[in-house]
């Protein structure tokens, strides 16, 4: 490690960066064969839970760019996974729900993923998993409240 540098072996950044990678590639693992993406399976995801979610709202939730989710958007209303209306019911927002379909993809998308947080919460105990939930969730708030 260089006098200035961040020594990779002690860094919790790096290694939230690390589990964030190597979770993301497991459920990618999982949801490929279901023809999905983590992205896919997050817009599904959110849209079950709050729908009428504008393509703006969704992008935030996804972690992707606005116009990444509207190609995602736009396949998956082709696709029969998502409706949105022909017009905006208010100003240019489109409101997206899911279809039939699209909640059917979600249910076997939704135990894919679960499988891969079970096998990940495998070595940690009930209070262990709160305790990892609570400073997680606080790491999370200090850099958004120092933003």
């Amino acid at each position: 490690m260089s006098q200035d540098g961040v020594d990779l072996e002690t860094s919790l950044g790096y290694l939230l960066k690390e589990a964030s990678s190597v979770l993301r590639a497991a459920m990618e693992e999982v949801l490929r064969p279901l023809g999905m993406s983590v992205t896919h399976y997050s817009c599904l995801e959110l849209l079950a839970q709050r729908p009428g979610l504008s393509n703006s709202e969704l992008a935030r939730g996804a972690f992707v760019t606005r116009q990444s989710m509207n190609v995602l958007l736009q396949a998956l209303e082709r696709d029969g996974y998502v409706s949105r209306p022909a017009e905006a019911p208010v100003g240019k927002v489109l409101p997206a729900r899911l279809t039939p379909r699209g909640r059917r993809s979600l249910e076997k998308a939704t135990a894919a993923v679960r499988s891969v947080e079970v096998r990940m919460l495998a070595g940690l105990s009930g209070d262990e998993q709160a305790a990892a939930f609570r400073v997680l969730r606080s790491m999370v708030h200090s850099l958004r409240d120092g933003a």
